[in-house]
């Protein structure tokens, strides 16, 4: 019994040295030699459905699905664009398109069974329709979106003008799925609002995408902003999921110097194939930027993001490639920039659009981006300067129990001072949003990170003014603000006993 026992030992180790040796020679292969084997694989499954499947219902289709599983699985980003989203595609690059006016949510996984909006565009078609921010959208047409890409699912919001799409969403606190049926139409998109705070003296501008018409939007507007001698400009970049990357390159030469790095890309050899450089004088003073991020802050956001921060802090010279250090002592424009809000998405890869046959292109990762001192975003995101959480507003359950529980008024037969009845029809009436700035403006209001913004810009004028310490530098100034402002930072508590006087009576 302990011989046999001994030669099964044995014969398990070499079968596990077998296998080994197998993983080991597999990880040897290359490229080529597992495509050659695994697609006699294929043929051989294409000739075993030719031949025995019942009814292959669209062999096309299967065909479709088959290659884009294989890009996404080399990495989230790779596809197949089939012809109508790929001609859907490069329409939308245009800046005018027919569809229905949403701003998605990129990050989504192809399983995933809805389509979240972040937000729809300004009096567009779904706008009018009713359609609201962080609506999920679980049916188009009558197909469910699971297993369908984002690129497959946003190519069926688009068609021909004035076509309608049906749509069927889930909202927050709705009692059952919503029905809209949207009329395709031209999006002109309204990238950029611009708010001024007369009380505070502060510019609000926010940009939900970088399209070509992005940056001369943003120069009217500073243009405009410049006319006052103001505190500090708030640019608002959260769910802000990119778009062309030529066009954040452009509104970064609103700020810096001509000829300023913005970003690098390299392949996968760590060589460099691009550089991304300001073309442009800029027109923007040393008034501080305070830039909001968030979670779907993303790809050209960030980089337009994380290049303005490095550019800032002096510190970096050494560290910014390709000779800009000596450039950066002549630096005439270094703008005050600081981040606020919470960690971006981390979305640091390049991806190629090629046409192939059958009227199809591939979408495909490259590259990577690297910023200015030579970091990458990619899996990473920019942690901001300012971490400031955003605190939603309180749902319809807890709106119920503020109303009816713990307040005097909730009691019954309380003691009323006057009859608040017309106050509160007014307040209703105030409440009524007509459009898409109301809606913004409404928004705002209730903001904490909007709000936490204006008091950081407060904080550092008022330091500026008053202090006698040097707020000049990037460093500096986020040390002062740090040791006055609390928000999410940690905060050690220590306890403090109390002991019983002796001389106390019980």
């Amino acid at each position: 019994m302990k011989n046999k026992a001994i030669i099964i030992s044995l014969i398990l180790s070499l079968n596990n040295l077998h296998a080994t040796a197998k993983e080991e020679k597999k990880e040897d292969k290359s490229f080529d030699e597992i495509i050659y084997n695994w697609s006699r694989t294929f043929a051989e499954v294409f000739q075993l459905t030719n031949q025995k499947h019942y009814k292959v219902n669209d062999a096309e289709q299967c065909m479709i699905k088959s290659i884009d599983t294989f890009l996404n699985c080399t990495d989230p980003h790779s596809n197949l664009l089939d012809p109508k989203t790929y001609k859907n595609m490069m329409e939308a690059t245009s800046g005018e398109f027919f569809g229905i006016g949403v701003v998605i949510d990129n990050t989504r996984n192809s399983k995933d069974k809805q389509l979240i909006i972040i937000d729809t565009v300004p009096d567009g078609p779904s706008d009018k329709a009713g359609l609201k921010p962080f609506d999920k959208i679980v049916e188009i047409e009558g197909k469910a979106l699971e297993g369908m890409s984002t690129d497959e699912a946003t190519a069926m919001l688009k068609g021909e003008r004035n076509t309608k799409v049906h749509v069927k969403v889930l909202r927050e606190n709705a009692p059952e799925i919503l029905s809209f049926d949207i009329t395709r139409d031209v999006i002109k998109e309204q990238n950029s609002l611009c708010f001024y705070l007369e009380d505070q003296n502060v510019y609000y501008l926010s940009l939900n995408m970088f399209t070509d018409t992005s940056a001369r939007q943003l120069e009217q507007l500073l243009t405009k902003a410049h006319e006052k001698e103001y505190k500090g400009l708030i640019l608002d970049l959260r769910n802000n999921s990119g778009g062309l990357l030529t066009s954040a390159i452009d509104i970064a030469g609103l700020f810096l110097d001509k000829g300023s790095l913005v970003v690098t890309t390299k392949d996968k050899h760590g060589k460099v194939t691009e550089e991304y450089r300001t073309n442009r004088n800029p027109i923007a003073t040393n008034i501080p930027i305070f830039i909001l991020i968030n979670n779907y802050t993303a790809s050209a956001a960030e980089i337009l993001a994380g290049a303005l921060k490095i550019h800032a802090d002096p510190a970096s010279a050494g560290k910014i490639v390709a000779g800009d250090a000596k450039k950066k002592k002549n630096h005439t424009h270094n703008p005050h920039v600081f981040l606020v809000g919470t960690k971006t998405f981390g979305k640091g890869s390049v991806q190629e659009v090629i046409p192939i046959s059958n009227n199809c292109a591939i979408k495909i990762t490259t590259s990577l981006y690297f910023l200015p001192n030579d970091t990458s975003i990619q899996a990473e995101g920019i942690m901001p300067d300012f971490e400031v959480e955003r605190c939603m507003p309180p749902n319809e359950q807890q709106q119920w129990l503020a109303k009816f529980y713990g307040r005097e008024q909730a009691l019954p037969n309380h003691i009323k001072l006057s009859d608040k009845k017309e106050e509160n029809k007014k307040e209703e009436s105030k409440d009524k949003i007509k459009n898409w700035t109301e809606r913004a403006r409404q928004t705002l209001l209730g903001d904490n990170q909007f709000r936490e913004t204006i008091t950081l810009i407060n904080l550092l004028s008022t330091g500026q003014k008053h202090c006698s310490l040097d707020l000049n530098s990037r460093q500096s100034a986020i040390d002062f603000i740090n040791n006055i402002f609390v928000s999410n930072k940690k905060l050690n508590l220590v306890e403090v006993k109390i002991t019983k006087n002796e001389n106390t009576k019980n």
